[in-house]
């Protein structure tokens, strides 16, 4: 039998997405209340994604814009 973490990690991310059949999200909910490291690597997924929506959403400053746009190569 497959060892259930190394399962838990390969459906990690489709369970964040909400991407499973309702029998593989029960799985692997019931894997995550029983597994204390899963759910520990759970929660920083989940937090990594917030996370990165919040830099996602956030403006640049116009300053910085202009020293990354000095810094561009020009394509030859």
């Amino acid at each position: 039998m497959k060892d259930p973490c190394a399962h838990c990690e390969e459906m990690m991310q489709p369970y964040l997405d909400h991407v499973l059949t309702d029998e593989e999200m029960a799985a692997a909910e019931a894997h995550l209340a029983e597994c204390e490291p899963c759910r520990r690597r759970y929660r920083f997924e989940e937090s990594l994604r917030v996370y990165v929506r919040k830099a996602a959403n956030e403006q640049m400053p116009a300053e910085l814009r202009q020293k990354l746009a000095a810094l561009r190569i020009p394509l030859e």
